[in-house]
């Protein structure tokens, strides 16, 4: 197959844009298509300190490279959970995490959460959970509440993560038949900061399905963390994400088509006419000041009482 631009050897056949490109055209098109969404989705702009939460894996990694390339100020943000999975899945990660950053000259923050609140999060979820289930819940909490923090506290205007269109597709295929209209009133690609606090978010990766992103850091010579976390065996999400890709083989576009069409029908008014949909009113938690849903502490906070108690 021939690249559409140069009629060069193709090394990427994207069938729902019925586009095939180099290695050189390809690598131009992925940062091109990035600044495109986020001019479209006013994320942020080149006068922004933008703060990359970065995981070790491929999404974060092709975004925050993509980001330096486009030319804006970043820095990274590792989170050590102290997940172990044969070789430390955790220290892998963030060896991965630094190897990056040093190759580029960037900055990168790293906080280990056994080191900064004495347990890892298995170990926490064990305590909270009394053993049932997994520690997702625990882990993703806990994520947001540091990667807020950090924000915040190093004064970033715009947080970014790497999620991509099959994340984004996945979670809007559980939040719609399950019709949780408080996640689907908030899935957005652009988060605001609209609660003292609060830093806005960002996905700039949201368009893009997980084979470009994998391709893109092959082809830029990007080593990341190829295992999943090892917590992530038997996840609803990754079944969702399976159910996806059988329609996406039946019908290129099926993914990108559900998540464009539902943010378009939210544009038009899909939850305008809801009286029980509202946007989340949001309070100040009393210990750590972060944003929270329910007066007082936040669950975040709850959270460590407890495992301290």
């Amino acid at each position: 197959m021939k690249c559409r631009k140069c009629s060069a050897k193709a090394v990427i056949n994207m069938r729902q844009h019925k586009l095939a490109l180099c290695k050189s055209h390809y690598l131009d098109w992925i940062p091109e298509q990035t600044q495109r969404f986020i001019d479209k989705y006013k994320m942020f702009t080149h006068d922004d300190n933008i703060l990359v939460a970065v995981s070790g894996g491929k999404d974060s990694l092709a975004l925050w490279d993509i980001l330096v390339r486009l030319g804006y100020r970043t820095a990274g943000l590792y989170i050590g959970l102290g997940i172990d999975g044969g070789i430390s899945y955790s220290d892998e990660s963030q060896r991965l995490a630094k190897k990056f950053a040093q190759s580029c000259n960037l900055h990168l923050i790293s906080v280990g959460f056994p080191e900064e609140y004495g347990s890892t999060i298995p170990e926490i979820a064990k305590l909270t959970m009394r053993g049932r289930g997994k520690p997702c819940s625990v882990c993703g909490m806990s994520r947001r509440h540091i990667m807020n923090r950090v924000a915040r506290e190093e004064e970033f205007d715009v947080l970014v993560t790497g999620h991509n269109l099959d994340d984004e597709a996945a979670v809007l295929f559980g939040n719609t038949i399950n019709w949780q209209g408080g996640y689907l009133l908030r899935q957005q690609p652009v988060l605001e900061a609209n609660h003292p606090g609060l830093v806005k978010k960002a996905k700039p990766l949201c368009r893009f399905y997980e084979r470009e992103m994998a391709a893109y850091t092959i082809l830029r010579d990007i080593e990341y963390v190829y295992d999943e976390c090892p917590y992530s065996v038997g996840a609803k999400s990754i079944y969702y994400k399976e159910l996806l890709n059988k329609l996406e083989t039946d019908r290129p576009g099926a993914k990108l088509n559900f998540y464009l069409s539902f943010l378009r029908a939210k544009k038009e008014g899909l939850f305008s006419s809801s009286t029980d949909q509202k946007p989340m009113e949001l309070n100040t938690c009393n210990n750590c000041g972060q944003p929270t849903s329910v007066p007082g502490e936040c669950a975040f906070c709850r959270m460590l009482v407890s495992i301290a108690d």
